[in-house]
């Protein structure tokens, strides 16, 4: 298959440029800069990322492009521009004027095969610090801004080009037709990675993977296990065994209508509540890490009791999806705990099974594409992202029933209410947090002291970055004035309006 080869430089933004060279319908792969693999013939064409480094920082990422400069075509953004002309004798210094922010193309050479079709007043993104001050010899100038005169360049007699802005973000825009001038045009990759083709290749690979095998899969209700179900029932049929658990952190009558719709598609699922051994698990912990923890180890032990149940199962199936691949994978020694319970990895020895993730090399929209691809009803690929944990780290302390209960009913509220208005495929991913904190409030002639919860929805195309959703104030004034009249136990309502970054989608 034609791919091009992605090396991650440590990059907020390496992941936006794999998700616009899919937007092409060509397929990439990201790996990070020092771990590259083989150069093969299906790599058509080299991206290098920005970095939050410098390249004249003595611990800098400093590759050996030996293998592929000059012999494939190179487009460094960034600090892949910065990098090329450091190693190549350029100066690279800080910028006198920090460049971060919007900025305007004024000269732009047409004739060049990178720039084709990009006006010369063209928006673009920059985010450096440092810039290119003086370029080496056999380095030609594509374009400039007013303040960054070595904007892009092309290194003559080689295939080889850089820019330093952003063309994968959204206030690049012209960033997507300078990407596809480079993948398509100068790599000359087929635009052939479409959904009907991925479920194609697919249901043959793992056909030829399982044989006659048995396979175990955990289903979420989440539209990630479905689809992962979905193309392993189109390929070994009954020999796929799901297993849905009930952790009592679903939402509001979730186990019961999932489980329905699973058995409606034709997939043999068996549904297990294991309420009181999850509740039993998390009793007392508060910390959020713990508590994954234990949601972790809980599900594994169940799990495992449930598949044990199965005769001769050889392969447990995983709905992992390439953001969960990439963030596994440290560019620079073992990555900061961020939060555990994800699907890389985490299989104890005990479970002795193979494991098979049909959607590793897809992104979660490419996943809702591949699920339309295979005629899955709209109202599951649409579900909003729910989190591994479930309710237990939107109850912002220690879990009890009643705590679930609570967050259930306001959840239930919110979800429906976003549905009733025609709001819910606006937002990208919605919930509701239980706050640890009681506010003071006033029920007919009695003072009231509750729980405060607080509702979040925002907007995304990935999840990897979110901006809160600006939600009409009379859906929320009825929101709110809902739950504090039908939910027993909370008085205050309050909205999230932060983004991502810097925080978070979920508070923990």
């Amino acid at each position: 298959m034609q791919t091009i080869l992605i090396l991650d430089f440590g990059s907020q933004y390496t992941q936006l440029i794999a998700r616009k060279v899919r937007e092409l319908n060509v397929y990439c792969e990201i790996h990070p800069y020092n771990k590259i693999p083989s150069i093969s013939s299906d790599i058509v064409g080299v991206i290098l990322s920005g970095s939050p480094c410098s390249c004249r920082d003595e611990d800098s990422p400093k590759p050996d492009l030996s293998a592929f400069k000059g012999k494939l075509p190179l487009l460094g953004v960034c600090y892949g521009a910065q990098y090329m002309a450091h190693i190549a004798g350029g100066t690279i210094l800080p910028s006198e004027i920090r460049e971060y922010g919007r900025a305007m193309l004024n000269e732009v050479d047409s004739s060049s095969k990178l720039m084709k079709d990009i006006p010369s007043n063209s928006q673009v993104w920059m985010s450096h610090g440092d810039t290119i001050l003086n370029m080496p010899e056999n380095f030609k100038i594509i374009c400039s801004t007013d303040s960054v005169k070595n904007a892009g360049y092309k290194i003559e007699g080689e295939e080889t080009y850089a820019i330093q802005f952003h063309p994968e973000v959204t206030h690049s825009l012209d960033g997507l037709t300078l990407l596809k001038n480079f993948v398509v045009d100068i790599c000359g990759a087929k635009q052939d990675w479409t959904p009907n083709s991925f479920v194609e290749t697919t249901i043959a690979e793992l056909r030829a993977q399982l044989g006659d095998d048995k396979v175990v899969l955990g289903l979420s209700g989440g539209v990630d296990s479905s689809v992962a179900a979905v193309l392993l029932h189109r390929a070994i049929g009954k020999n796929l065994n799901c297993i849905f658990v009930d952790n009592g952190l679903l939402r509001k009558n979730e186990f019961e209508e999932v489980l329905e719709s699973y058995k409606g598609m034709g997939l043999n699922v068996i549904g297990v509540d294991a309420k009181n051994e999850f509740y039993s698990a998390l009793k007392g912990l508060s910390e959020p890490e713990a508590k994954r923890k234990a949601i972790g180890k809980t599900f594994i032990d169940v799990f495992d009791a449930e598949a044990h149940k199965i005769q001769d199962v050889k392969w447990l199936a995983q709905g992992t999806i390439y953001p969960d691949v990439i963030e596994s994978i440290s560019v620079k020694g073992p990555s900061a705990t961020i939060k555990s319970h994800h699907n890389v990895g985490g299989l104890p020895d005990y479970m002795k099974l193979k494991i098979v993730e049909p959607l590793r090399s897809l992104f979660k929209d490419e996943v809702r594409r591949v699920g339309a691809s295979l005629d899955m009803r709209k109202e599951l690929l649409a579900r909003h992202p729910f989190p591994g944990p479930g309710l237990a780290i939107r109850i912002l302390s220690d879990i009890t029933e009643e705590k679930v209960r609570i967050l259930q009913e306001v959840d239930y509220i919110f979800i429906q209410g976003l549905k009733d208005s025609g709001l819910y495929d606006k937002v990208w991913q919605a919930g509701a947090m239980l706050l640890p904190v009681q506010s003071v409030g006033v029920m007919g002639d009695e003072r009231t002291y509750e729980n405060v919860v607080a509702l979040r929805a925002v907007e995304s195309n990935d999840g990897m970055t979110a901006d809160w959703s600006h939600l009409p104030y009379t859906f929320l004034a009825d929101t709110s004035n809902a739950i504090i009249n039908r939910v027993k136990g909370v008085n205050r309502v309050v909205y999230d309006i932060s983004s991502k970054p810097p925080a978070t989608i979920e508070w923990e």
